[in-house]
């Protein structure tokens, strides 16, 4: 059997590794290839090599009855082991993993889960990374560095599997003992080598992470490994093959180490001839083009002379990714790194996709997803288009319910434009566009649920249970009807209660308003959403109203700027809402104790006259002497401009109307000195912005008591000049510059 197998240490996602084990599989011709990997799922191995396979692609194996207990295992093009599977396949050789079934480890009990943790973490440093001990005896400072001269990047060929089984073989000598879970792994790829030696007349190809190859190529006998192999945990699974991507690789997940930067990967993989040094650095000066950037042809040769003396310096055999990277940054990125920082992604992660084979089992989201796409009868395309749903139509409903469904798993297929603008709450909008990605998206929800409906209920209820904030919370209860989701919405009612109930923020109150205004419009559409908010949105009110008067006041800027967006929110909300009268008047006093509140931000309290003014519970002469008051000379001007601000903005069309207030708002701005008018002007230009040409040509015949402005528009100024002669400058600046011109 020795002189049969043939065992290959290799680097997960390693290029190098891939490169020189395909070659040495060429020379070696097996009629057998084993591959670290679980065991169970060795059926759907092959399937790597199908012509309509694109990676990455990732193996997932779940519990089959818990579809959220799942383990992933990434494959790229330049991975070790998709080029065997695909050497094996093209060459007729048999074809199986070996190692531990998925069903070991997704049986296993929290406590074997944990007792695994704590091996780990007692694990020696040797064990635990031995491509970093093998590193720090050659010299270098890190594993990737000297991995990367040995195996990846250097052009030399060699006996390099039969080097890295010595170096590993020295590391593991003197050992301290494995875990179980390692230990039975072993134990369960001797045994399966073992069988593939003994059903196989010929050479035998192993395939497996470089640590192991010295415990695979020891002679133990079967019955101890089978010893290590009872009482191990199992579950029944499914295994299928699911899109993966390119940022996904990078990340420390699932089988194998995380690629650093799988963008480099691909290039030493794609780049089999020619200089390695010059390609990336072309493809470096591409992508700092596309953004936008001047690179010159004369810097990439400077950059390519200045890796390859780096490299030298460092006594490396060839310009790795840091040298090139920091000749980028000083020929190419004029030094500096933030110009760096603006491609690296795009350039070191990319956002490939994978395409699986449509004969490949699909995971349950995924064969939910399809089985709804032919009940709505929505196929997904690349091309945006749009989609109007009317939600008095069953079909409609249905779509719309899937479309939320979907963007609750953060899959938004759907983007919703418009909803509620027209046919009042029976019409959405959406703008549709479907991408690979998505599918990855949808296994990765699987720890949520095997349905759609499941799996977006059950994110919802996590997103609730971490939410804080009670408009937040307000904001998931609504995603939650809109998708007709009854548990996360019982939930959420249950935690928004609890939290209303326990909160005297009154920022917080009045954030969670318009998103339960929001479920109240839905109700006519969507049955059954109405009854759960009926009573829970007043007491909230209420709340909200009680805590006003101490919310606003001695608020500084930014405070006061957020308060009032919030109060105008809210009171959208209420009207919408529809609510009972008494309710409606508790807010409305709320609001008109804010105009006699002396220590009430006067940003806030201008806010609430102009609430209260649109609501005809303020008359126009009230309003006027109130503005004469907050704008009365000996009010401070920062005081009055607050007030002017919190009344005017985005109201300025009621100066147009009512002479009583454009006379107090004239006053004011007649008693202003030179100074303090100049100090406001942003805040006038700002208020007066929101006039188009007509409407500050009516206010402007309005001022100067003109009845048609007909074709003179601004030549009214010259008028001003006559009526206003201290303040010429001022109007002219006013009316005719910057923003409101």
């Amino acid at each position: 059997m020795t002189g049969q197998i043939s065992l290959f240490g290799i680097r997960h996602h390693g290029p190098g590794s891939a490169r020189r084990l395909v070659e040495a599989l060429d020379a070696l011709k097996p009629v057998a290839v084993l591959i670290e990997g679980p065991a169970d799922a060795s059926d759907l191995l092959p399937m790597l090599a199908a012509p309509d396979m694109v990676t990455p692609v990732a193996l997932l194996a779940y519990a089959e009855d818990n579809p959220a207990n799942a383990s992933f295992f990434p494959f790229a093009d330049y991975s070790p082991e998709y080029q065997a599977a695909c050497w094996a396949v093209r060459h007729g050789a048999a074809l199986r993993f070996i190692d531990l079934p998925a069903s070991d480890r997704l049986g296993a009990s929290a406590a074997d889960i944990a007792e695994e943790s704590a091996a780990r973490s007692e694990d020696d440093p040797v064990s635990r990374d031995p491509i970093g001990a093998l590193a720090t005896a050659a010299g270098y400072d890190d594993g990737e560095s000297w991995w990367s001269d040995v195996i990846e990047e250097n052009p030399a060929t060699g006996p390099v599997f039969a080097a890295v089984a010595d170096a590993m073989t020295a590391l593991r000598t003197g050992e301290k003992p494995l875990s179980a879970r390692e230990a039975a792994r072993e134990a369960h790829m001797r045994i399966e080598i073992a069988r593939a030696a003994k059903e196989c007349d010929g050479a035998v190809a192993v395939v497996c992470g470089a640590w192991h190859v010295p415990a695979l190529a020891e002679r133990r006998s079967l019955a101890a490994d089978r010893e290590l192999l009872k009482g191990r945990p199992k579950t029944k699974i499914k295994a299928t093959w699911a899109p993966w991507t390119a940022p996904r690789l990078s990340r420390a997940s699932g089988y194998g180490a995380g690629v650093v930067a799988p963008g480099w990967c691909a290039h030493l993989w794609e780049t089999r001839e020619g200089d390695r040094t010059a390609i990336w650095l072309a493809k470096v000066s591409r992508v700092l083009r596309d953004h936008g950037h001047f690179v010159s042809t004369a810097s990439v040769i400077e950059a390519q002379r200045l890796g390859t003396a780096l490299a030298a310096l460092r006594g490396r055999p060839a310009p790795g990714f840091a040298e090139l990277r920091e000749a980028a940054i000083a020929c190419l990125c004029n030094g500096e790194r933030a110009l760096w920082n603006d491609i690296a992604a795009e350039l070191l992660v990319g956002a490939g996709v994978g395409a699986i084979p449509a004969a490949t089992p699909l995971a349950p989201l995924l064969e939910d997803l399809q089985r709804q796409q032919k009940a709505t009868r929505l196929k997904p395309e690349a091309l945006e288009r749009p989609l109007t749903l009317d939600l008095r139509s069953e079909s409609g409903l249905i779509r719309s319910t899937l479309l939320h469904r979907l963007n609750a798993l953060d899959v938004p297929w759907g983007r919703l434009t418009d909803a509620g603008r027209s046919r009042g709450t029976f019409r959405e909008n959406w703008q549709l566009r479907w991408e690979p990605e998505f599918a990855v998206r949808l296994v990765e929800n699987l720890l949520y649920g095997s349905t759609i409906a499941e799996a977006a209920a059950g994110r919802l209820i996590e997103a609730m249970g971490k939410e804080a904030e009670l408009g937040v919370l307000a904001s998931l209860v609504r995603d939650a009807m809109i998708a007709d989701l009854p548990r996360a919405t019982e939930r959420g009612i249950a935690a928004l209660e609890t939290k209303a109930a326990l909160t005297s923020d009154g920022q917080a109150l009045l954030g969670a308003l318009p998103p339960m205004a929001d479920i109240l419009r839905y109700g006519e559409a969507r049955a059954g959403t109405v009854e759960h908010l009926s009573a829970l949105m007043p007491r909230i009110v209420v709340q909200a109203a009680l805590a006003l008067p101490y919310t606003a006041r001695n608020l500084d800027a930014p405070a006061a700027a957020k308060l009032r967006a919030a109060i105008i929110a809210a009171d959208a909300a209420i009207q919408l809402a529809q609510l009972d009268g008494d309710i409606v008047t508790t807010w409305h006093d709320a609001l008109s104790a804010l105009l006699h509140d002396d220590q009430a931000t006067r940003l806030i309290a201008g806010t609430a006259a102009r609430l209260l003014y649109e609501a005809e519970l303020l008359a126009a002469d009230r309003a006027a002497e109130l503005m004469a008051r907050m704008l009365s000379p000996g009010t401070p001007v920062a005081e009055a401009a607050g007030f002017f601000e919190g009344f005017f903005d985005g109201a300025g069309q009621r100066l147009i109307h009512d002479a009583e207030l454009r006379g107090a708002v004239d006053a004011w701005l007649m008693a202003l000195d030179e100074d303090a008018f100049t100090a406001n002007l942003p805040l006038f230009r700002r208020v007066f912005s929101a006039l188009d040409r007509t409407e500050r040509r009516r206010l402007m015949d309005a001022l100067f008591a003109r009845h048609s402005g007909g074709s003179k528009g601004y030549r009214l100024v010259a008028d001003a000049a006559a009526i206003w002669p201290a303040h010429q400058s001022r109007v002219i600046e006013l009316f005719t510059s910057g923003a409101a011109r």
